[in-house]
């Protein structure tokens, strides 16, 4: 379908990639990997025609449509949502208004007359051409596209200009979908939807009818879309013939290999230059050397395989220690003019807990970390810090406020603490600033660079509460692993707005969500079991779907059902306040207790694990023993905890179910 042939792309003395081929069959599914400025957008640009490759050629069959999604920088206003997205069928809609005008024409003409007879026969012609496109497809094809989208059918007739920059991309996503071209060019598609939206284009994706070439820094849409990957690196491209995870586990394969071939060879090399020099100067053994010279000389030379671009490691400076409770709200309620984002609302947070936060964009999940973190107050409610916490957010409106005429080292190095000043460098590295990048001014960078020194900046300041709000957009796979396992190993609280899935599941234990005039609710799981409980509610009955857990409002006191007495009534709240008093409560102070055991083994669990592969403990047998013993008794004692935890949390379930019949 599209055949790419020695295709070459530099910029000045950098060559991005250089006598790149291949080939797009109809329906192929291909990813493009390497970390951010490798070359893959700029591949992208070339196949859509935007940028002119500096050598080779990109050839397909005439009338190919290709479709393109650039990252960001589309803004379409003066059009209705409708008008925009329906524009996709422009050819069926002008033929149709074509129709129209001309049977308008016809009313004015006499039957009789060969005018009205050439125009008659025109139009049959049109309705023949336009029938075999099916309009009446269109209508409930747009439909279906936007409200899989997430708009909603009062945003239909909005004008697009009023709607932000990542609704801009989904108006552009819908546009593309419908119009079905046969090449389908997606640069990160999914950076600005919802965990929901993102699972229903991962699925109209995969039924696409057309070919996709596909860059995204999210794993399982690569992994569940593509069956083949091309990586760039060091001015190289490079075929893979499966998934994402199939290139992660082929490319260290390929990369031993190397090593492999470089140092046999090397030390063939060398072995023969000791033989030059050894025997140059003998006269009966010159026909050897001038032999071992030629054959030397024909050796074709092994590049020496490339250094990780990234030093992978990273630890969180550590945190002070805080009290057991570390941020509350309670009966918060919060409403921008006539739009109210919560009512009598309570949330805890406590020490050790590690939240994402999901939902739509507009539900309020914003508005919530600024409450949580109080940099606003509630309209009516209260928020209070626990013992001792000290706050780090990160938010993407961070990377404006910083010195556009610092540099980025000058910036982080500002932010750090003195025992963490001299890690910057280190994470800076990790985080995509490598070599002389750290001088550049911060005026100079992208948003997305700006958002990745505020990022850094965030991490190397002490805290025991992070909130972190969409850490990932700007990050590529090994900075988002990075981050990643620091805050695994991270002792303290954790609110994770984000979308990223893979991300995500390793990391939380609980998953807050957020919708539109609902209260949020939280689920006691990772986003795989959040997503599984969702799909649960909406394949059960409307009559019998309960929600994952119960906000403290729906244990309130029980109101008065009609038809019962005021005795019966007293006699009901009564049995109401004894099971929560002897039942609920000691339950409620047992799961409490019980999760600061789990946070404490956890964090003796990942120091055991760190001392384990430790130089000191691996080389001494008696040490390295007993450490696996005591890495297994904990391992032993977490399970028990987290199997008790289950059973208070369903007991306390149960508790809370009867006290709402009782209501």
């Amino acid at each position: 379908m599209i055949s790419i042939q020695s295709l070459r792309v530099e910029y000045g003395a950098r060559v991005l990639f250089n006598d790149l081929s291949f080939s797009v069959q109809p329906r192929e599914r291909i990813a493009f990997a390497g970390h951010n400025g490798a070359g893959k957008s700029t591949l992208m640009k070339c196949v859509a025609g935007i940028i002119k490759p500096s050598a080779g050629q990109i050839s397909a069959p005439k009338g190919t449509r290709v479709g393109y999604l650039p990252q960001e920088g589309i803004h379409v206003k003066g059009i209705t949502l409708w008008n925009e997205t329906e524009s996709a069928f422009s050819e069926a809609v002008a033929m149709r208004e074509k129709i129209e005008r001309l049977s308008a024409e016809l009313e004015k003409l006499d039957p009789r007359s060969s005018p009205y007879g050439d125009l008659l026969e025109e139009i049959g012609d049109l309705e023949i051409r336009l029938d075999t496109m099916d309009p009446a497809r269109m209508k409930p094809k747009i439909e279906s596209v936007l409200k899989g989208l997430g708009f909603q059918t009062k945003d239909f007739t909005r004008d697009c200009s009023e709607f932000s920059g990542g609704w801009q991309m989904r108006i552009a996503m819908a546009k593309l979908f419908l119009q079905e071209p046969e090449v389908l060019l997606l640069d990160e598609p999914t950076n600005h939807l919802d965990i929901e939206t993102q699972l229903w284009v991962e699925q109209y994706l995969v039924n696409y009818p057309g070919a996709i070439l596909l860059i995204s820094h999210d794993r399982g849409l690569l992994d569940t879309l593509c069956t083949r990957t091309i990586a760039f690196a060091h001015g190289r491209a490079e075929e893979y013939a499966g998934n994402f995870s199939y290139f992660e586990r082929e490319s260290v394969l390929r990369k031993e290999i190397r090593l492999k071939q470089y140092t046999a060879q090397q030390r063939e090399i060398a072995d023969i230059q000791r033989f030059i020099d050894r025997f140059r100067a003998s006269a009966n053994k010159a026909t050897l050397v001038q032999s071992r010279i030629k054959q030397l000389a024909k050796i074709e030379r092994i590049p020496a395989p490339e250094q990780d671009d990234a030093v992978m490691n990273f630890k969180f400076p550590p945190p002070p220690n805080s009290g057991h409770m570390v941020a509350k709200l309670e009966g918060v309620s919060k409403a921008y003019g006539p739009l109210q984002i919560f009512s009598g609302y309570d949330f805890e947070i406590n020490k050790g807990e590690k939240f994402a936060i999901v939902g739509p964009n507009g539900a309020g999940k914003s508005t919530f970390c600024r409450l949580i973190t109080a940099q606003e107050e509630p309209d009516t409610g209260s928020h209070a810090f626990g013992h001792k916490v000290a706050t780090s957010f990160f938010s993407q409106n961070h990377a404006d406020e910083l010195d556009p005429e610092k540099t980025i080292l000058e910036t982080v190095e500002a932010a750090a603490s003195r025992e963490s000043a001299p890690h910057a460098r280190n994470l800076l590295g990790c985080f995509l600033f490598r070599g002389d990048d750290v001088f550049k001014k911060i005026g100079v960078l992208s948003g997305g660079e700006r958002s990745r020194v505020a990022l850094v900046c965030m991490l190397l300041r002490p805290a025991n509460f992070l909130i972190l709000d969409e850490p990932t957009n700007h990050l590529d796979m090994q900075s988002q692993d990075v981050l990643q396992r620091a805050l695994i190993d991270y002792p303290g609280s954790v609110l994770i707005v984000s979308h990223n899935r893979n991300f995500l599941d390793p990391l939380v234990t609980k998953t807050l969500e957020f919708r539109p005039s609902h209260m949020p609710r939280v689920f006691h799981g990772n986003i795989s079991y959040y997503l599984d409980k969702i799909a649960e509610e909406k394949s059960a009955p409307k009559s019998t779907t309960k929600p994952a857990s119960l906000p403290v409002a729906e244990t309130a006191k029980p109101k008065a059902a009609p038809g019962v007495s005021r005795k019966e009534q007293r006699r009901i709240e009564a049995e109401a306040r004894e099971l929560k008093s002897k039942v609920l409560k000691p339950l409620e102070t047992e799961l409490e207790a019980l999760e600061v055991k789990i946070a404490e083994f956890e964090s003796a669990q990942a120091t055991l694990s760190a001392n384990l592969s430790s130089v000191e403990v691996s080389s001494d047998p008696d040490k390295l023993r007993e450490t696996s013993n005591a890495v297994s008794k904990v391992a032993k004692a977490l399970e028990t905890a987290y199997s008790r935890w289950g059973e208070i949390s369903d007991e306390i379930e149960k508790v809370r179910e009867k006290l709402g019949d009782q209501a």
